[in-house]
């Protein structure tokens, strides 16, 4: 099968697509899935290079977002709800394969009402952003919120959730383009460009002098964004896609009386699974009143151009959600 396989440890750029992959079998607990569609993201590219802190063995296929079918073929698992032809998506190590199998728990059904490339995106990105600003930043109606990289995959989805319930939203990135998007799909309320000197100013003055209550941020901004942030406000680390694990300075947490909390939803299944299904369940309800729709990057590519979507995700060229064609779909979502 066609695939994007890792048998050294190289720059995703460096790596060919495999025509002869062995096809995958499945095994307890597991189905077997046909990717129509898979959603890319950064840790990808750490992943091929050996960098990441869950590593497969290798050989290895990357990825771990898709969309797809259930194959015809498939096992059925004792339990499983899911049977050949389901459209799902889902989490598991090898969605840039045309098969994955993947943990029956780990696939949600996907609604009639989108594309394989909308649901492609929604398994990593959507339950990390609303657990962090619900489950962990316990966010308020009517509270201010700062995103950094607001028009990025888990950034855009954190402005359309923070708004949806019921806050006024910030977004912060690094030039005018990724700020309109960020307002025109998003629904921010202000933009802010980070790449300017100073610009914590300005987030003083949209909120009145006070700060915001709520940082969400997967950049690596916290120490810069506690010059802005209020009395007992609430940051969240959802990661460090500029790179550098940041060293905080803690008298600021004491002066401000904030909080410094991490959100790591794939521990979740592990640690705290009933919330895994109370998440779902307020997403879903999200994405069918309405409220919340997931955005994807106009550009698609097809797993022959894998790596060209990975760098341009790396040069922080795009926006939304990258998306790569592992099979073409003729089915179009019943609107």
């Amino acid at each position: 099968m066609r695939a994007f396989v890792v048998s050294e440890y190289a720059h995703p750029a460096k790596i060919p697509v495999s025509t002869d992959a062995p096809a995958p079998k499945a095994g307890p607990g597991q189905v077997l899935v046909d990717v129509y569609s898979a959603a890319v993201n950064y840790f990808d590219i750490l992943q091929a290079q050996g960098k990441y802190q869950n590593q497969p063995p290798r050989p290895f296929v990357l990825g771990s977002e898709f969309a797809g079918k259930i194959a015809q073929d498939s096992p059925i698992p004792e339990g499983c709800p899911f049977r050949p032809g389901d459209r799902v998506f889902g989490g598991a190590q090898g969605a840039y394969g045309e098969t994955v199998p993947a943990q029956w728990q780990n696939l949600v059904a996907l609604p009639d009402n989108m594309s394989y490339d909308q649901g492609a995106g929604l398994y990593v990105t959507w339950p990390t952003s609303y657990e962090a600003l619900v489950g962990r930043a316990e966010l308020k109606p009517g509270e201010w919120v700062l995103v950094t990289a607001s028009a990025g995959g888990v950034g855009i989805a954190a402005v359309q959730l923070a708004k949806a319930l019921g806050a006024k939203v910030i977004a912060a990135a690094g030039s005018q383009e990724k700020l309109d998007i960020s307002i025109r799909y998003g629904g921010a309320d202000h933009g802010v460009n980070y790449s300017k000197e100073g610009w914590q100013k300005e987030v003083l003055k949209l909120t009145g002098g006070k700060g915001v209550d709520v940082v969400y941020d997967p950049v690596g901004l916290i120490r810069d964004s506690l010059k802005c942030i209020a009395w007992k406000g609430r940051a969240v680390v959802v990661g460090f896609a500029a790179g550098d694990i940041e060293k905080l300075p803690l008298n600021l947490v004491l002066l401000k009386n904030i909080s410094i909390v991490g959100i790591h939803w794939g521990a979740y299944t592990k640690f705290e699974p009933s919330r895994v299904q109370e998440v779902w369940q307020a997403l879903l309800e999200l994405f069918s009143s309405g409220r919340a729709k997931p955005i994807v990057y106009p550009q698609t590519f097809s797993l022959e151009r894998l790596a060209d979507g990975l760098v341009a995700l790396e040069q922080r060229k795009t926006w939304g959600k990258v998306i790569v064609h592992v099979r073409e779909s003729d089915v179009k979502p019943k609107l």
